[in-house]
């Protein structure tokens, strides 16, 4: 059994949380609330409250989230793909609201401390999101892939997930992007991890054995963490290797090398 004071806990944690957390008018329509909450480059979490009719308090950051994030990401892939699919998600399940740009929860006095911490929640989780772009996991690092490649090539030179028709059994083999190139096909493949870069390597021998004319291109997401003897064998059989998304200008490079842009 547990030898505690449940009650004296409870007041010692209301104390502590509560020195951390203040209120203070900025304007007579608007209180600042100060938080221990900070982004990674110790900037803190901009959060107000806007007292509107009825007695709702709006809690809200006014946009500085968003803003903060612009200085080193592009907010607009926020909105695209996976990154938008998280960031619906991190809203719902936090009950954040977003109005022209700016974060918010409509509370009340019994509830403004628990959504406080909710608003908080939901700005630590979207501020992760910017980070997929060094940290990229497999469900972004293909829709990332894709932005990237089109931001070189137009559209109407490009074939997704093509077939091979010279080679037997060519389902089995999917390349994921056919590229007009300016000599031969670039046949390009995006290989976010181990997995994939076992399948490329096999795709890659059977596409040699059918004597395809070709030139490929393989974007890593992190090409570090394959294992030697894997990337070794990938190596053999491979034209092009770009060791991350991460190295935009050599992508773009080895692009406009290789593919028919005009």
């Amino acid at each position: 059994m547990m030898n505690i004071d449940v009650d004296i806990l409870q007041k010692t944690l209301c104390d502590a949380m509560c020195g951390e957390v203040r209120v203070r008018e900025k304007t007579p329509e608007i209180l600042a609330v100060d938080t221990p909450f900070t982004f990674p480059d110790g900037d803190q979490y901009q959060l107000y409250i806007k007292v509107l009719p009825g007695g709702i308090l709006r809690l809200t950051d006014m946009g500085h989230t968003l803003m903060h994030l612009s200085y080193e990401h592009d907010i607009d892939r926020f909105r695209e793909g996976t990154r938008s699919m998280l960031f619906d998600k991190i809203k719902s399940e936090t009950s954040v609201d977003e109005r022209e740009g700016a974060l918010c929860i409509d509370s009340s006095p019994d509830h403004l401390a628990i959504d406080i911490f909710r608003l908080g929640q939901a700005i630590t989780s979207i501020s992760d999101l910017g980070f997929l772009k060094r940290s990229r996991v497999e469900s972004t690092f293909y829709d990332d892939l894709r932005e990237s490649l089109f931001r070189v090539v137009p559209a109407e030179k490009v074939k997704k997930d093509y077939l091979y028709e010279g080679m037997d059994n060519a389902s089995d083999y999917p390349i994921d992007y056919w590229i007009e190139g300016r000599e031969a096909p670039v046949f390009l493949f995006g290989i976010p991890n181990r997995d994939k870069a076992k399948t490329v390597t096999i795709i890659l021998e059977h596409l040699l054995r059918a004597n395809a004319t070709f030139e490929s291109i393989l974007v890593f997401s992190d090409q570090s963490s394959l294992p030697r003897a894997d990337l070794a064998r990938l190596t053999n059989v491979s034209d092009t290797m770009i060791s991350s998304l991460d190295a935009e200008s050599d992508f773009r490079r080895k692009l406009e090398k290789k593919a028919r842009l005009n």
